[in-house]
């Protein structure tokens, strides 16, 4: 677990002629923040933008349809996919270098899109677009707040990932129950964890920047970082548009 303190807190001082060295560290660790926090969320928007962009390329050449239609297990590879390349990046980041986390990080994002097309089967348009730009909203107005707060969330990470665990097996019984209900109330419940989600992780990453400024970790560290927003956002999309989408 990442220390939670802020490392900034106590080193600078405001009055002139006392502390006028640590005024001037704790601009440029403000600066460096800045960069690394920006760097985290432009990866992460174009890792959803190539995400959305594949899916609805493959919906519309129509092999999203032979897929998700058609017999055998092909679906099933789409579909679980993406947990491959998640899974390299989660327990390869000691050993691989920066630009390999890059690339298995686009290569995660366009194995998404092809996984994600089938939403362009299932829902209308217009409900997908909706829905898209109310997530966006909702997602940064979350991870603004978590960006901003000076309450410590550390304490929700536990409560949190559990919560999530709970919601797959939940999702997995309910494969075999197809219970409406219990959909609905799994997808109530899928937003309200991605949305603590989004601040929790947002937090945790501002304050991994402390550990990893001026290191080899720095780069893959924005990666990893974009990587859970990333997931963040996915999900509470799709937990959105179970909840509200127009189905075809």
């Amino acid at each position: 677990m990442a220390n939670w303190s802020d490392p900034r807190s106590g080193v600078q001082s405001g009055i002139p002629g006392f502390g006028g060295p640590s005024v001037a560290r704790g601009e440029a660790y403000d600066a460096g923040l800045r960069r690394y926090m920006l760097s985290v969320y432009n990866y992460m928007a174009s890792g959803v933008l190539l995400t959305g962009i594949v899916a609805l390329l493959f919906a519309a050449s129509g092999m999203a349809a032979q897929i998700f239609y058609g017999p055998g297990i092909l679906k099933y590879a789409v579909i679980f996919a993406p947990l491959v390349f998640a899974m390299v990046m989660s327990f390869g980041i000691a050993r691989l270098s920066t630009a390999a986390m890059q690339g298995l990080f686009w290569a995660y994002a366009a194995v998404m899109g092809v996984s994600l097309s089938y939403i362009f089967l299932a829902y209308t348009g217009t409900s997908i677009a909706q829905t898209f730009f109310a997530t966006a909203a909702a997602f940064a107005g979350l991870s603004l707040w978590g960006y901003t707060t000076k309450k410590d969330l550390s304490g929700f990470g536990t409560f949190l990932i559990m919560g999530v665990v709970g919601l797959l097996v939940a999702s997995l019984i309910n494969i075999f129950m197809k219970s409406n209900a219990m959909s609905l109330v799994i997808s109530g419940v899928g937003v309200l964890l991605f949305a603590g989600l989004t601040a929790y992780d947002t937090q945790k990453i501002k304050s991994i920047y402390a550990h990893v400024a001026g290191t080899d970790m720095m780069g893959k560290s924005v990666i990893m970082g974009a990587l859970n927003l990333y997931l963040d956002f996915i999900n509470m999309f799709l937990f959105l548009l179970r909840l509200f989408g127009d189905r075809r």
